[in-house]
């Protein structure tokens, strides 16, 4: 077939992927000799000015007997989202070069225009997050200290059977209230800073620590305290510097979009000594909300009326969370090294820029990480184009496309729309980012992996489905096999693998709230706690971890190979999802490698097992 521009080959692009405002791009098309092209233009549309350029290109020379090349340097000035294509003039007019998928463009075929991100220049997310391992903990679950609990409300059910499901059936009003803790707590995590030393983990991110109605804690009800079950701000403050002793930073989890309708701000049941948004219009925190009829009417996010909807744009608001003083500062000069944003879709921009600011201005390596679940470099919300990744908001986002195109290659052994979800991320996100990517595979908002691997499908099941399901001991030696594999995908693809707390011990738990069971480390599935052990040690030993190019080798036939390499380390990853061992045929300067994950050794061939990875490296 017959290719007259690949975004992804450096003679047609010279630069690959996004660039930086002020870089020279040398773009090359190669068209038909029988063609008869007469002129060729490239078609350049700047998304956020709306500014559109058609730029002349040049005859370049022949190639052979057959084709001509065409070429033009542009220089994006300015930070933004461009969309360009190719037109070009032959005896029988004008016609257009379009992207048809995989990166490539074929003559009068449907399709649409290519992405350019252009970045600030100085864009830079922090290096001290790269190459290393996050570990998610839902705080509630993860592990108690045995220290006495003081000044719980009434209506909280603490509970001390660890082993057994939340409680997940509605009340004689239909709703689910999320009342009942199972104690897990602040110091009960600074306990297990050696385990997660253990594990390679350098980041912790904790979803939200502050005092709520709930256990889940997105109800927000105090920015400004820690909820009592979790501890105080001695407890987060020792956990931070004893974390940091072994070289764990912590971020917390940022709720801004919406608070809790028993909140200081909105005080909804009159549990707090001041007044709020709902008991007075003469509230500090009235212009915070969105009544539509006072008080009972309000906007609420996602339709949940215990989570009154906040205006983030409100100069108050915005004082109270990014000023000096403020609710983002004061937890960092505690010890916090960063944050994830909640719903950063959902967050405008005036509200990420301040953030970014303050966030900075604290500490100017601190990690701003958003939740984003399509691809962040081109995502629309509420009508409006979002520039998260160009310089002015977030340094990153958590990567569900990696996480989506991982599950379904292991389910299903999918090569293709894996590898093109891949190139896809790494030619839209800055490089920058995409180092300090959370690549995730689960976490509280997302069914156990081992399930989403092994088990059945959700669609159409009630929680009274769920609740008690265990995978069959066949389907679960299967999923130990197939967690192993999506491991060892995920800590091998450029970013940061990040661990959902109990996935590498083999916990089970289909959706909310089943995947959010309590951590119990003596039920851990031995060679999976160990695989992933292992894994953390190959990421802390190899720099090509960090900021280290990638390279596909191959992808097809349920099998894809790739490379990580940079100046002291090359990597070779072989990831096989067919149910039958394979032998992989190795170029001769992979002869004779290291065999760093997986048995036996390496000559013209290595056998992979079936549904499993092999990581070589190369000598140097």
């Amino acid at each position: 077939m017959y290719i007259p521009y690949n975004s992804r080959k450096d003679y047609h692009k010279s630069k690959f992927g996004a660039v930086e405002e002020g870089t020279e791009i040398v773009f090359r098309i190669v068209m038909p000799r029988n063609f008869s092209v007469s002129g060729a233009f490239l078609a350049v549309k700047e998304e956020f000015s709306q500014e559109k350029q058609l730029i002349p290109m040049q005859w370049e020379r022949m190639q052979g007997d057959s084709e001509e090349w065409w070429r033009v340097e542009f220089t994006p000035s300015k930070a933004g989202l461009y969309f360009y294509h190719f037109e070009y003039d032959t005896p029988f007019g004008r016609s257009v070069i379009l992207l048809h998928r995989e990166g490539y463009g074929i003559p009068n075929t449907p399709g649409r225009d290519w992405q350019l991100t252009v970045y600030e220049k100085g864009f830079i997310a922090p290096s001290k997050f790269k190459g290393g391992i996050i570990y998610q903990i839902f705080p509630d679950r993860f592990a108690f200290s045995g220290k006495d609990k003081k000044g719980v409300p009434s209506y909280r059910i603490l509970r001390s059977d660890r082993e057994n499901e939340p409680y997940w059936k509605p009340d004689e009003n239909g709703i689910t209230l999320n009342n009942d803790f199972f104690g897990g707590d602040l110091e009960g995590i600074r306990q297990k800073l050696d385990y997660l030393e253990d594990l390679g983990v350098t980041c912790i991110y904790l979803n939200p620590i502050f005092r709520a109605h709930s256990n889940h804690r997105y109800d927000t009800g105090d920015y400004l305290s820690i909820d009592p079950l979790l501890g105080d701000e001695k407890d987060f403050k020792r956990l931070c510097s004893d974390a940091k002793k072994k070289g764990i930073s912590i971020i917390l989890d940022g709720v801004f979009s919406h608070t809790g309708d028993d909140s200081v701000y909105f005080n909804k049941y009159s549990n707090y000594p001041s007044s709020g948004a709902y008991q007075s219009k003469e509230s500090p925190y009235y212009n915070w909300y969105k009544f539509r009829n006072f008080p009972e009417d309000y906007e609420c996010w996602w339709g949940i009326k215990i989570l009154p909807e906040v205006t983030e744009e409100n100069e108050d608001f915005l004082q109270f969370i990014t000023d000096e003083n403020g609710v983002l500062r004061k937890w960092m000069k505690l010890g916090a090294d960063g944050w994830r944003l909640d719903v950063a879709d959902e967050l405008p921009d005036i509200f990420l820029d301040r953030l970014r600011e303050a966030v900075k201005a604290e500490k100017s390596d601190a990690l701003i990480l958003g939740e984003v679940w399509e691809d962040a470099s081109n995502k629309v919300s509420y009508s409006v184009r979002r520039r998260y990744l160009l310089g002015r908001q977030l340094d990153s986002v958590m990567n569900y496309p990696f996480a989506d195109a991982i599950i379904r290659f292991v389910r299903t052994g999918d090569t293709s729309s894996f590898s093109e979800t891949v190139m896809t991320v790494l030619e839209n996100y800055p490089k920058t980012v995409v180092d300090v990517l959370m690549n995730h595979i689960g976490s509280h908002d997302t069914m156990r992996i081992i399930n989403a691997l092994a088990g059945e499908s959700l669609m159409n099941k009630p929680r009274s489905w769920q609740s008690g399901k265990k995978l069959s001991d066949e389907s679960y030696e299967k999923g130990i096999k197939l967690v192993k594999l999506a491991s060892a995908i995920q800590f091998t693809l450029p970013g940061i693998p990040s661990i959902y707390y109990g996935d590498e011990i083999g916990m089970q738990g289909y959706a909310d709230p089943f995947n959010r069971g309590c951590f119990i480390e003596e039920n851990a599935e031995e060679s999976l706690l160990s695989h992933y052990r292992k894994l953390g040690e190959i990421r802390k030993n190899n720099s090509c971890f960090k900021e280290g190019n990638f390279r596909f080798v191959s992808c097809e036939r349920a099998c894809i190979a790739y490379v990580r390499e940079d100046e002291n380390a090359s990597l070779l990853v072989i990831a096989n999802r067919n149910e039958t061992d394979i032998e992989y045929y190795l170029h001769e300067e992979w002869h004779s490698s290291e065999v760093i994950l997986g048995e036996g050794e390496s000559s013209y061939f290595i056998k992979v097992p079936a549904m499993s990875a092999v990581i070589l490296k190369k000598s140097h």
